[in-house]
């Protein structure tokens, strides 16, 4: 009696939540969950799925996800055109940290001739920097000059409301409460998206004579160049008042040897970047902490057998030349 009683029970939950109106769940329920929990409550039902198919939805998810992508009128009508589902399209690309496979597809498409970078951080929670801006790729200067995208002048400064961290512990914890989406937006041809960020720090570093403290994020991306390093720097000072101010955001591009790579050698990696495979979204702090310390240890490894080369290309000199100064000397004492 007990079990037919809770089999009725929960028979009768099930038919009271699918009577109820598209648009109370939609307003009552929907609305209160972030883009991984709305993906996996549109995977429990035909009824779910097509309601939480709406875009204006997944439109408020990105915006409160990435406030930059509220404050441009034609980015929002960008991601709301997003191909394959609009908004909801936007955040699948957006969300993961983006895949280094070992075997990359090579994009079937031409590189794009404008990108959009869409930047939010927040500090223990509170949004410290959003902004937005185009950077052309086809101009001479980006092709040969080292690709570096800057966000902010180098006299700029951004003020926050939040107090800055003092000592080496708290600049520390700032890999816990420093999060960064640096989302890389193609606008034209097929609209492709990708984070370039590891969302959380990979290294924080203090400045032991002005306190200036560098936060660094990376992402590693795969070509058939092999894998090079997208790394972004945040530096944060303090006022007078010792509040936090960020004073730069930049992104660069550095292969295996430390080696900065150019504009037109950048491109190639975003571009597969874009259109290459995404992650699920899951645990992307542990994976893309995984990867970066993989793509360290990758970078060692290169170093050491380097090294080895150099040493043994070294020895063979120093055996070479010592056989050549033995034979001159017994062909002296033979004459």
């Amino acid at each position: 009696m007990l079990g037919a009683t809770a089999t009725t029970t929960e028979q009768g939950g099930a038919a009271g939540f699918s009577a109820l109106h598209p648009d109370i769940i939609k307003s009552h329920v929907l609305t209160r969950l972030d883009g991984p929990a709305l993906g996996s409550a549109a995977c429990c039902s035909a009824t779910l799925r097509h309601i939480s198919d709406d875009d204006k939805l997944w439109s408020d998810i990105c915006h409160s996800t990435w406030p930059s992508t509220a404050s441009s009128p034609r980015l929002s009508h960008l991601i709301s055109n997003f191909p394959d589902g609009g908004a909801r399209a936007f955040f699948s690309h957006a969300f993961p940290v983006v895949l280094a496979d070992s075997n990359p597809v090579r994009p079937s498409s031409t590189p794009p001739a404008k990108l959009i970078s869409a930047v939010d951080i927040f500090y223990k929670g509170k949004l410290i920097f959003s902004k937005v801006q185009e950077t052309e790729t086809v101009t001479g200067w980006f092709r040969c000059s080292p690709f570096r995208i800057d966000l902010l002048d180098p006299k700029d400064v951004v003020p926050t409301r939040v107090k800055h961290p003092e000592g080496d512990g708290a600049c520390a914890k700032m890999i816990d409460d420093m999060v960064l989406s640096w989302i890389l937006i193609d606008p034209t041809g097929r609209r492709r998206a990708v984070n370039l960020s590891s969302h959380k720090p990979v290294a924080v570093q203090r400045h032991w004579l002005s306190g200036e403290v560098q936060v660094r994020y990376a992402s590693i991306l795969a070509a058939d160049q092999g894998h090079v390093q997208c790394g972004i720097v945040v530096t944060c000072g303090a006022t007078e008042g010792g509040e936090m101010q960020v004073g730069e955001v930049s992104v660069e591009m550095e292969d295996m040897d430390g080696n900065h790579l150019t504009g037109k050698d950048s491109l190639v990696f975003l571009h597969g970047a874009l259109e290459g495979k995404k992650g699920t979204g899951k645990n992307r702090i542990d994976e893309g902490q995984r990867r970066y310390s993989k793509y360290v240890e990758m970078k060692r490894e290169r170093r050491e057998r380097k090294l080895r080369a150099e040493s043994a290309l070294d020895m063979f000199c120093v055996a070479f030349g010592i056989s050549l100064f033995v034979g001159f000397c017994c062909f002296l004492l033979c004459r």
